[in-house]
Formats: C-alpha cells, sequence, structure tokens
C-alpha cells in the first residue's frame, strides 16, 4: 500500500529560487512529492539550472520570472503557474536580497526604503496575489523564511531583520483573518546558514574580525547550519501533516537565542 500524499495536489511557488537557500527549499519539496514553480528575477540561468536537475531527477519544475515589487507581474505569474500546475497549495517566501551591513544609526535611508519595498511590501504582494487562487481552492500554505534575529537581534544586521519582523506580524493577520477559508501561514526563523547570502557575505569581509568565534559561541550546535535543514522545515510546514499548524515559528538557528 502506498503511503499518502504529503501535499495537496498542484505546486508549491518558491520565490526566491535562485538563492542557496531558495535551492535547497524546493529540492527538498520536490523529493518530499510537490512540483514546484521556481521563481527568480535577475538570475534566472540559476534558476533555470535548478530546473533542470530536478526534471532529471524525475520532478515536476517549471520556471518563471518575476520582481516583487510588481504586483500586476505577480498577477500574471499567478496566472502562469494556475495554467501549469492547477493549483498553488504553497507560496514559500525565500527572497531575500544581499543587504550591507549596518548599525542602525549609520543605515542609510535609501537602503531602508529598497529593504522594506522588497522584503515587506513584496510579500504583501505576493500573500495578496495568492490568496484568491487558493481561497478558490479550499485553502493553501505560505511559508516565510524569516530571522533568527527575531528572538536575539544580530549587531548590524538590521536591514534584513527589520521588514522581516514586519512580516512576522503580517503573517499573524494572515492566519487569523484567513483561517476560515483554510489557509495557514508560518514562518521559518533562519540562523546562519552555510548558502547563499552567508557566503556573499563573508566573500565581501562584511562581518568584523572574530564574528565567527562570537557567533559560534552563541549557539547550542556548534556549527552553521546546512539549508536542506531549511528546507525539511518548510517541508514540513507546507505539507498535510502541519494542518492544524498556523500563525506559527519555527526556529532553525542551531539554539540562537536561547
Amino acid at each position: 500500500m502506498s503511503a499518502a500524499p504529503l501535499f495537496p495536489a498542484g505546486a508549491a511557488l518558491v520565490l526566491g529560487a535562485s538563492g542557496g537557500i531558495g535551492a535547497s527549499v524546493a529540492e527538498v519539496l520536490a523529493a518530499d512529492g510537490s512540483a514546484v514553480a521556481l521563481v527568480g528575477n535577475r538570475r534566472m540561468e540559476t534558476v533555470e539550472a535548478l530546473a533542470g536537475r530536478l526534471r532529471d531527477a524525475g520532478h515536476q519544475a517549471s520556471t518563471h520570472r518575476a520582481d516583487v515589487r510588481d504586483r500586476a507581474g505577480l498577477d500574471r505569474l499567478v496566472e502562469a503557474v494556475l495554467a501549469e500546475h492547477g493549483r498553488i497549495h504553497t507560496l514559500v517566501w525565500a527572497v531575500g536580497p544581499l543587504v550591507e551591513q549596518h548599525y542602525l544609526a549609520d543605515t542609510p535611508e535609501a537602503a531602508w526604503r529598497a529593504a522594506i519595498d522588497i522584503e515587506l511590501h513584496g510579500l504583501v504582494s505576493a500573500v495578496s496575489a495568492v490568496l484568491p487562487a487558493m481561497r478558490a481552492a479550499g485553502g493553501g500554505s505560505i511559508v516565510h523564511l524569516g530571522s533568527a534575529g527575531h528572538l536575539r537581534w544580530p549587531d548590524r544586521d538590521g536591514l534584513s531583520v527589520v521588514p522581516k519582523a514586519a512580516n512576522e506580524s503580517f503573517l499573524r493577520g494572515i492566519a487569523r483573518e484567513e483561517g476560515r477559508h483554510g489557509i495557514r501561514a508560518n514562518s521559518v526563523l533562519v540562523g546562519v546558514i552555510d548558502a547563499g547570502m552567508f557566503h556573499d557575505l563573508m566573500a565581501k569581509g562584511a562581518f568584523p574580525e572574530g564574528w565567527t568565534e562570537q557567533t559560534l559561541a552563541m549557539l547550542s550546535v556548534k556549527r552553521w547550519g546546512r539549508p536542506e535543514e531549511i528546507g525539511h522545515a518548510v517541508s514540513f510546514l507546507a505539507s498535510v501533516r502541519a494542518a492544524y499548524v498556523t500563525g506559527q515559528q519555527i526556529n532553525v538557528s542551531g539554539g540562537f537565542g536561547l
């Protein structure tokens, strides 16, 4: 007797699939049995390569380009994904632009506006675009990749943490208001993950001397996280195993904040 599927029919729509963590999330979702609609913007060659690997492994994957600052473009994205997959069972928000490291008082206003426009306004627009289809389908799931800095402030990382903190409040409201439509909203709080933006910031020398030792000392599990560990948390929250879980956060950070 075959096991029951972990996901409803349709696809997981992964925004930010060109990033190291977003790509790993998509790989885990595909391996667990979900079709994936992979969305990028500037690095579409990375998204296409990921889709090719997934298809070669026997998984269903489509690719799409969208700018999360363009609401009309997000509406067109949803239409295209529905045309190809029939349903969007989960929206995964893995969008995370590379941000400069500043103390709050030294953060340029333009940098604040850019970060909030992408991370907060972008999420609101993406959720607003997908909600009608989820309601029509009888439900769905939204999984947001937030920040473990929500639990303990990480110096000089405000451009990432502050918009994501606003997102947490927004998603709690979505969980409260949309539960009657069978729509759930949850977050994975992401710690230091050995992929993507962390590699980019290390290459730029963005962290001060001693940062690695000091950060590891704050972790209960004395290593950096692996991107697939974020994927496993996302897959759980998107799956039928979390059908009664909404408005919650899973902290995947090795104990950062304890």
